[in-house]
This record gives structure tokens, C-alpha cells and sequence, in this order.
């Protein structure tokens, strides 16, 4: 499989999602999102497939773009998953809100959004 297809559908899909996540955390309240399953539920589900896809990445286009924090992508995936029903809403929020829109940024820099 050609690599430069492979990585541009994977990164592409990521964008999509967060700019998802970034477009529906905006003026949400860390109040508001922890009394909203199903926004925590969407916003989880999107930072599950971010995960997903980037695990998908080749490792070459990953290591090419080390500023992309990718061992905390998967980590936080691996934290949702496996430990689904012990989450931290306050940390996932803050991800949400702070981490996320850091990632887009560098995602910019370095592909264009």
C-alpha cells in the first residue's frame, strides 16, 4: 500500500474529528459536560477513534512528526477503553479544551488544516 495515501486518509480522518471535538467543546462549561452523558459520550467516542487512527499512521510519518505528543494520544485511548468507567471527567475536559486545540495547531504547522 502506498504510504503517502495510507498516512493522508488516516490524517484526515483525525482532522475531521477534531475539529469535531474542537467546534463542539466551544463555551461548554466543565458543569455542563459533566452532567451530559451524551456529550461525554461523543466527545469520548471521537477521542477513541483520534486514537485509532493515528495508531494507524505509518511509523515513519510518526517519527517524522514527533511534536505530535502520539504516546499521549494513545495512552488517553488506552485510559478510556480499558478503564472506561473510572474516567476522569476533569481530565478528559481538560483535554478537551486544552489539549485539543494544541494538537489542531500543530497538525497545521505541520500538514495544514
Amino acid at each position: 500500500m502506498d504510504n503517502v495515501k495510507y498516512d493522508s486518509y488516516y490524517l484526515d480522518r483525525i482532522k475531521k474529528d477534531l475539529l469535531f471535538i474542537d467546534k463542539n467543546m466551544l463555551g461548554v462549561t466543565k458543569p455542563e459536560f459533566e452532567e451530559n452523558e451524551v456529550l461525554q459520550d461523543s466527545m469520548m467516542f471521537r477521542l477513541i477513534q483520534v486514537s485509532e487512527n493515528a495508531r494507524k499512521l505509518s511509523e515513519e510519518y510518526r517519527k517524522e512528526k514527533s511534536d505530535i505528543p502520539w504516546g499521549d494520544i494513545f495512552g488517553l485511548r488506552n485510559k478510556l477503553v480499558h478503564d472506561y468507567g473510572h474516567v476522569d471527567l476533569k481530565i478528559v475536559y481538560d483535554t478537551l479544551v486544552y489539549d485539543i486545540p494544541d494538537v489542531i495547531e500543530l497538525l497545521k504547522a505541520c500538514e495544514g488544516i
